[in-house]
């Protein structure tokens, strides 16, 4: 949001690109890293950058940016090779069934035999001590085994549906700071949940994040609710 605020007061017609821009980012990014907490940083870079390119910067420096974010990757990957293991793990994950690809084989056991409409609702096997974390990380694997593929794609519809109607509220304010602030959280939301989900069905290694408005934990759920809070706040204001 303050990043928002910060781009918005950039007079029309003069060089966006600004050194502050980046701090704002590196240094909560950092003190995340810290703690560890790769998959937080990870959505908190990719949203902010996404800002930034709503905000207009050069897309000759995305280049730049890419490169930056290889050589941090590869960085993060030798000061922690647990790191290195999940994205084997991502690769092939039937290598290591027991080991390191245990989540993600037992997330793709739970969706597989699932089919179209599941196995009903509270019928889950995996969530018995098989598939770990199936209340927070991988929630999405039991709502595919209970109520199949066809009840997943309603879970995604009203996610696309949500982010939207969010940039529907975006594109009618009538400030800069408004626009960029509500598109900037919407997309920090829907990328969370688009991770989230990409990592469930195999499409991404294992992060760590939650699913927006389903997975369990009240801090999680707290600061979700907080986030459209401050959406409807702001579209209320200017719409």
């Amino acid at each position: 949001m303050y990043l928002s605020y910060v781009l918005s007061k950039v007079p029309s017609g003069e060089r966006v690109v600004r050194f502050q821009h980046f701090l704002i980012i590196i240094i909560p990014s950092a003190l995340i890293m810290l703690q560890p907490d790769f998959g937080s940083v990870f959505i908190l870079i990719v949203s902010s950058f996404i800002l930034l390119f709503i905000a207009r910067y050069p897309m000759k420096l995305y280049v730049a940016f890419i490169l930056l974010g290889v050589m941090g990757l590869i960085g993060l990957i030798l000061a922690a090779p647990y790191r290195l293991k999940r994205i084997e793990a991502f690769i092939d994950p039937w290598q290591d069934p027991l080991g390191s690809g245990f989540q993600a084989v037992q997330s793709l056991l739970a969706i597989g035999p699932a089919g179209l409409l599941g196995h009903g609702f509270q019928q889950s096997r995996q969530k018995f001590l098989y598939l770990p974390e199936p209340q927070n990380d991988f929630i999405f694997s039991i709502i595919l085994e209970e109520i199949g593929f066809i009840g997943g794609c309603a879970i995604v519809a009203l996610f696309c549906l949500f982010v939207y109607s969010g940039m529907g509220l975006a594109l009618q304010t009538t400030r800069s700071e408004h626009f960029y602030a509500i598109s900037s959280l919407m997309v920090m939301i829907g990328f969370q949940a688009a991770l989230n989900i990409g990592v469930v069905i195999g499409l991404i290694p294992v992060t760590g994040v939650t699913l927006p408005f389903i997975s369990y934990g009240g801090t999680s759920l707290m600061i979700i609710w907080f986030v459209v809070g401050i959406i409807i706040n702001i579209s209320n204001r200017t719409v």
